[in-house]
């Protein structure tokens, strides 16, 4: 009972495999609702091209002691900036090399490029402030010089910190301005203050500087309280979005600078793909011919577990059978896959090598499967054991490129041990009964 419920999950996880496998599935429709059953590999910035930042971190006014704080905080900063600006798979990495604090960001697939960098190192310090109620004679001098009246505004104590968060709307018809408005919401802390500050400033101007640059000037009708307000301007859609953006994500603690800005093209992506696929066909095509010529039948029960195990990789690639999260793949995990199609058949090697020697101490061919695998397991549990000892180093201690490779290899190995102990057992014990 055990062997046949084994034989029918090991048919029915290679089926769904194969399934989530296929290249490319028809939209179903259920209930009016169009569902989606294309599973695309999630591919990395050196297989899909995008654009790669690096930021130096300005922290000559930092104290050398609160540097590598400030550092791990701009991360923070720069990688819910980029979440918020909906790049999937982006990869926010810091480093130090020497006196020098830097941070790496990654941004798969995408194109625009300039709007990215130019959010992602956008210091965003935004606050309000009040228009002077006489002009003093340097400042008369200054208007008269050309500098615009509102730059004389002088700053208050309502700043970006006393922001809770940042949403674009939209004005209706019924509204004082349409179009798109950005409406923000203050603090309890904040509440006080924005309350303070319109009450002394009914029917004046409240210009909001964003860097030091005025992006709005409202006219205050009257004291505004609950802590709640919509700042209007000549705003596209994309501005405002990216305003409300970058008052969510905060104010860097530490300006940033871009040093390079590289865009990586989609068709050095594409092939490296078929290099990989290639030399992942070879690969595995030697292992199967070999395992043939060399095991006879049972080589070709270890060439079958081996077709399996692919097919049970790529899907957990593509979706992580739903259990876990998809894995975006890189060039360096490629690798990993392919290294993994090698070491999928040394536990079947073990195996076999440790039958051969059962059947010549006379053992029957169903005592020699089973003691096999018995006492074969030591060696196939350490070896396995080690890979992915040194697998969990690579991921904790390497980079973007290296985490992928571990993470592939990580789960070769996983993978490889389930088929060769339970997909090949099962189906040489089945033929042999």
């Amino acid at each position: 009972m055990s062997s046949r419920f084994t034989i029918w999950f090991i048919v029915l996880i290679t089926l769904l495999a194969i399934f989530i496998d296929l290249p490319k599935l028809p939209t179903l429709k259920l209930l009016g609702k169009k569902i989606e059953l294309n599973f695309p590999l999630k591919l990395g910035l050196d297989l899909q091209g995008g654009t790669e930042l690096i930021l130096d971190t300005q922290m000559e006014k930092i104290d050398p002691q609160s540097r590598d704080s400030a550092l791990e905080s701009v991360k923070n900063v720069i990688e819910k900036r980029v979440n918020l600006y909906g790049v999937s798979e982006a990869v926010v990495q810091s480093s130090k090399i020497g006196n020098s604090r830097r941070i790496l960001v990654e941004l798969p697939g995408l194109k625009d490029a300039s709007s990215a960098a130019n959010l992602v190192g956008k210091t965003a310090q935004l606050d309000f402030r009040e228009m002077p109620a006489t002009f003093s004679a340097q400042e008369i001098e200054a208007t008269k010089s050309g500098i615009p009246v509102i730059f004389l505004a002088k700053p208050t104590n309502l700043t970006g910190a006393d922001l809770r968060k940042a949403q674009v709307t939209f004005g209706g018809a019924q509204a004082t301005k349409a179009g798109p408005q950005v409406a923000i919401e203050f603090s309890d802390e904040g509440s006080k203050k924005f309350a303070e500050l319109t009450r002394r400033n009914i029917n004046k101007p409240l210009p909001i500087f964003l860097d030091d640059q005025p992006i709005s000037a409202p006219v205050v009708q009257q004291e505004i309280l609950g802590g709640s307000a919509v700042i209007t301007g000549q705003f596209t859609t994309e501005e405002a979005k990216n305003l409300a953006i970058a008052l969510n994500a905060g104010a860097l603690p530490v300006p940033v600078k871009i040093l390079e800005q590289r865009s990586i093209g989609p068709t050095l992506g594409q092939e490296s793909i078929n290099k990989s696929l290639i030399a992942g066909i070879i690969g595995l095509g030697i292992v199967t011919i070999y395992m043939g010529v060399y095991y006879g039948f049972l080589g070709l029960i270890a060439d079958l577990a081996l077709i399996i195990y692919t097919l049970l990789v790529l899907a957990i690639f593509k979706t992580g059978f739903f259990i876990l999260p998809p894995i975006t793949l890189t060039l360096a995990g490629i690798a990993g896959f392919v290294l993994s199609i090698g070491m999928a058949v040394d536990a079947n090697i073990l195996i076999f090598e440790r039958m051969k020697e059962e059947l010549r101490w006379g053992k029957t061919k169903y005592m020699a499967l089973d003691l096999g695998f018995k006492r074969a397991w030591s060696s196939i549990w350490a070896s396995n054991v080690s890979s992915l000892m040194t697998a969990a180093i690579l991921y904790s201690m390497g980079e973007s490129l290296v985490r992928g490779f571990a993470i592939t290899l990580a789960i070769g190995v996983l993978v490889s041990m389930f088929t060769a102990v339970v997909v090949t057992r099962t189906f040489l014990r089945l033929i042999i009964r």
